[in-house]
Order: C-alpha cells, then sequence, then structure tokens
C-alpha cells in the first residue's frame, strides 16, 4: 500500500557483552520512515545512535539484536548472512561517516563501484564500468571517465563523499541511511552534499534515514526527527513542530545550545550540563534525570518519580516523548531559551 512504511523499526534493543557486563546501548527502540521522506535521528556521543543505523543493517558482529526490523514487509532481524547481504546495497545502502576509511586504498573508485554493482546484478565488466562512470557523473563529479580510474587518496574529502554516495545508489536501493555525512566537511561542502542527497531522494523516491549530532543539518533536511538519549528514544516529531515547540527538556537543551544570531560577541555558549549516562549502570529512571532542569526544580514526590521510574513515550501535542514532566506549553518552552 503507498501509505505503508518502507522501514518499519519496533522495540529494537541491541546488547554488548563486556568485561564488566552487558551493555545496551539501544533499547526499545522503534520509528518509521516512508519513501521520499527523511527520518533525522540525533543526539549527544553515545546516545546510540549509529548503533541503531548498524542494527537496520545487519552490521553487528557480537551484539544481540532484538525487535523488529522491517523492510518492504520483509523481516530483517535474524536474517542469515547470505540473505542480508543480497539485500546490502540493492535494498538499501548506507553512507558511512568517513569516507576514506571506508574505501579501499588499492582499487581505483571506478573499480569499487563497479564491483558492487557486478555482485548485486552479475553484469559484465563493461557494463559495470559504464555505471561506475556514469554514477560518478550523476553526484557531480567532474570528467567522471578519467576519475573513475583515479585512487582514494586522490580525492578530497568533499569529492570522496560523493564517491560513497555514487556507490550507495549504485544499485538503486530504496532505504539510505547516512552516518554522519558531513563531518568533518567545510561548510559549503556540507551545504553540497545535503543538497546531492535531497536531489537523488526527490528524484528516486528515496527513504533516507539521516544520522548527525548537527540541528541544522536536521532541520534542513528532515520531516521528522528523533530525538536519542542513553539508547533510548526521548522525543519523537515532525521537524518544525519539534524546533518550535519542544516537549522534551533535553530536546531543549540541544535546542538551547545552537548560537543564535542576535547573540553578542561575547556571549557564551550554552551547554547542557553533567554528562550521558553510563550505560553499563542504567538509572532506574529517566536517564536524563541527573541533567534535568525540571527534574531539579521540581517537587520531591515528582523528582522522586523520575529518578525511580523510567518514563515510556507517549503523546504530547502531537509529539511523542518519554518525560514524567514534559513541556506543556509553547510558552513555558519559551521561558527557558534564554
Amino acid at each position: 500500500m503507498a501509505d505503508e512504511p518502507l522501514l518499519q523499526v519496533q522495540d529494537l534493543t541491541v546488547t554488548f557483552p563486556t568485561g564488566r557486563g552487558p551493555v545496551r546501548a539501544v533499547e526499545g527502540l522503534g520509528f518509521r520512515v516512508h519513501r521520499g521522506r527523511t527520518l533525522g535521528i540525533v543526539g549527544e556521543s553515545g546516545s546510540g545512535k549509529s548503533v541503531t543505523s548498524l542494527a537496520v543493517m545487519g552490521l553487528h558482529t557480537g551484539a544481540e539484536v532484538t525487535g523488529s526490523v522491517v523492510l518492504d514487509g520483509q523481516e530483517l532481524t535474524g536474517l542469515p548472512e547470505r540473505e542480508l547481504n543480497r539485500l546490502r546495497g540493492r535494498r538499501m545502502a548506507m553512507i558511512f561517516q568517513d569516507p576514506l576509511s571506508s574505501l579501499h586504498p588499492y582499487y581505483t573508485v571506478g573499480e569499487q563501484i563497479a564491483e558492487h554493482h557486478r555482485v548485486h546484478f552479475g553484469s559484465g565488466r563493461r557494463a559495470a564500468r559504464k555505471r561506475a562512470v556514469d554514477m560518478l557523473g550523476e553526484v557531480g563529479i567532474p570528467d567522471p571517465a578519467r576519475r573513475a580510474g583515479e585512487y582514494p587518496h586522490h580525492f578530497s574529502g568533499g569529492m570522496r563523499q560523493r564517491v560513497m554516495i555514487a556507490m550507495a545508489l549504485a544499485c538503486e536501493p530504496e532505504l539510505l541511511i547516512a552516518d554522519e555525512p558531513t563531518t568533518a566537511l567545510d561548510v559549503t561542502v556540507q551545504a553540497q552534499i545535503l543538497e546531492l542527497i535531497a536531489r537523488l531522494q526527490q528524484d528516486r523516491g528515496l527513504a533516507v534515514v539521516m544520522i548527525t549530532h548537527d540541528l541544522g543539518v536536521v532541520a534542513r533536511v528532515a520531516q521528522e526527527v528523533l530525538v536519542m538519549y542513553g539508547g533510548r528514544a526521548a522525543e519523537q516529531a515532525p521537524v518544525d513542530d519539534l524546533f518550535a515547540d519542544p516537549a522534551h527538556p533535553y530536546t531543549r537543551g540541544l535546542l538551547d545550545s545552537l548560537p543564535r544570531l542576535d547573540d553578542s560577541d561575547d556571549a557564551p555558549l550554552r551547554a547542557i550540563p553533567g554528562s550521558p549516562p553510563s550505560l553499563l549502570t542504567p538509572a532506574a529512571g529517566c536517564a536524563f534525570a541527573p541533567r534535568c532542569p525540571r527534574a531539579a526544580a521540581a517537587s520531591a514526590h515528582d523528582r522522586a518519580r523520575c529518578e525511580e521510574s523510567r518514563p515510556a513515550l507517549t503523546p504530547s501535542r502531537g509529539h511523542l516523548v518519554a518525560c514524567h514532566l514534559p513541556l506543556h506549553t509553547t510558552a513555558h518552552a519559551r521561558e527557558g531559551t534564554r
């Protein structure tokens, strides 16, 4: 059906065994992504964003992955590695954070894209080479026929990321996961990469999951936003609603940490106090409670509830929010912005 999500994740949990005990890097996560739409996943480092993306792709080794990951009606969790290999690249693809370490240094970029196409389609060398050149041209690399014969170290950071996008889309996948695709790129190149992904999404009807710590990127490309904290969902909402009126104090803290155009030159940067939670010793209650200004200012009863009872993800003003003390009104939310 046209209104069915392409990707549907339910109760996703990823647990890593360690010498000090199990670590639940992601717990009870759920979201949906439709064709032609972009879901932005944001949060501090260690919140579980990249672990989530690798779990969707079935790329975790040595971790226990439970829950449901359904791609166009097909359950991926527990699928044999051979079946997952057929889907990766062909039905779903991923752009990794560091293109230099993701590309093989001993093969030309054209060979790497062509091999990717041959594996999935069984095409001949000439057809695969032509596909590689065509894809390099489509992602905006000048003189693609010549540059297909060059090695990754011959390309700038932005151009290497374009090569990664060309490789990811060479087999016409339906789902694209982009894990921090603009990290370490300057602002101009970052804008070009985001515009490229948006154009290719529009042309191909891609469903995109954009993983980033940069709220500016989310505002630019996403229609829906999932905010993660401590391996769990803190809030989910349409992008405009989330930026205009966040429901979770953590989301408000992230937004407040952004520099503002009306700040004076000597205005201090605003940061969320404290540190992210330890996943080895998870809190009994809300993971954000030790850093939450609303919990600190609450009554003893409410503060105890925050510290002792884990909040469920529930509706609040059209958002989904996991908080005992959500920001209920736009007026109240604005009081904490300065």
